[in-house]
């Protein structure tokens, strides 16, 4: 590792906001094939050169220790992890113990966020389904327990010291924007935020602002993600699954794609949100390099949210 993060350097927000990136740029989860020549040392020292804050946990990193370790050397935060709850299927009983384990190695590695999505019914991570025409949809007496689940686990994450933001995702049972606010509703504001992501809001709905404006009240943690529409439609008509979708290129960095980040980031600020935007994009680290994408993303935030 080459660089440290040096705040003389970085993106620098004088509303307050903290940049980080995400480690989707350099690894893929879901296909641990796509960017499996990425370790940790790589992704930090591009993040830090490229002057972002932090980031969020992979399931690839290393054990927490030496996460850690490596995060503090490089000057880095780690805000938040993923994690799948399948409180309808199993019932929320079921689902604390690993629920429990994510917050304790949240907790150790000094986040603040964690992050968790239903995916009882999902269908985000399967390759031979379309994510345009088969999302899970939640039944009338489901949703109560799908609440009192959550509201139950928002609970438990502030006993780590952790706020609870709910990531509303393509192909789950909480993807458009009714549904999201739906959830907003049943749950308790005190237990449960929301994790604001354009991608998802704009694959999912058209829109951006429709989910923000409705949900500003609860929003705790943001993912600014671009899409190319082109691209978009190609897989839409090809039927793809999510996972093909953004292998072909149908998200990408801000400053790279359509949406307009000006509005949503300017309403952002002008109702006082203060938190951590990271910077998202599903790609292919071989078509996408990371390093280069970081700075396409730092050059827009800088010169065009910021006006620096």
């Amino acid at each position: 590792m080459t660089h440290v993060y040096d705040p003389a350097t970085a993106i620098f927000d004088p509303n307050g906001i903290t940049w980080g990136m995400h480690p989707i740029a350099w690894r893929n989860d879901d296909i641990p094939e796509v960017g499996e020549w990425n370790t940790i040392d790589i992704m930090f020292d591009d993040l830090a050169e490229a002057g972002f804050a932090g980031t969020e946990v992979a399931g690839w990193y290393p054990s927490k220790e030496e996460t850690k370790e490596k995060a503090e050397a490089a000057g880095l935060k780690i805000v938040a992890q993923w994690f799948s709850s399948f409180i309808v299927r199993d019932g929320v009983e079921a689902v604390i113990p690993d629920f429990r384990a994510t917050c304790e190695y949240l907790q150790f590695l000094g986040a603040s966020r964690v992050v968790v999505s239903e995916q009882t019914g999902s269908v985000q991570g399967i390759r031979d389904i379309c994510i345009f025409e088969n999302k899970p949809v939640l039944k009338e007496e489901e949703w109560p327990v799908l609440a009192a689940g959550l509201n139950k686990l928002g609970e438990i994450a502030h006993e780590y010291g952790l706020d609870l933001v709910y990531h509303h995702h393509l192909g789950t049972v909480i993807q458009t924007k009714d549904e999201t606010l739906r959830m907003l509703e049943l749950t308790d504001p005190d237990k449960v935020s929301l994790l604001f992501d354009t991608g998802h809001a704009f694959v999912g709905d058209g829109d951006v602002m429709g989910l923000l404006r409705g949900a500003i009240d609860r929003i705790k943690h943001v993912h600014f993600k671009d899409v190319r529409p082109a691209k978009m439609e190609e897989s839409r008509e090809a039927k793809r699954s999510f996972l093909d979708s953004f292998l072909a290129g149908m998200f990408t960095v801000p400053g790279d794609g359509t949406i307009d980040f000006t509005e949503p980031y300017a309403f952002l600020v002008e109702h006082g949100y203060k938190g951590w935007i990271l910077v998202e994009a599903e790609q292919d680290p071989k078509i996408a390099p990371p390093l280069e994408y970081a700075h396409i993303a730092r050059d827009y935030v800088l010169g065009t949210l910021l006006g620096q």
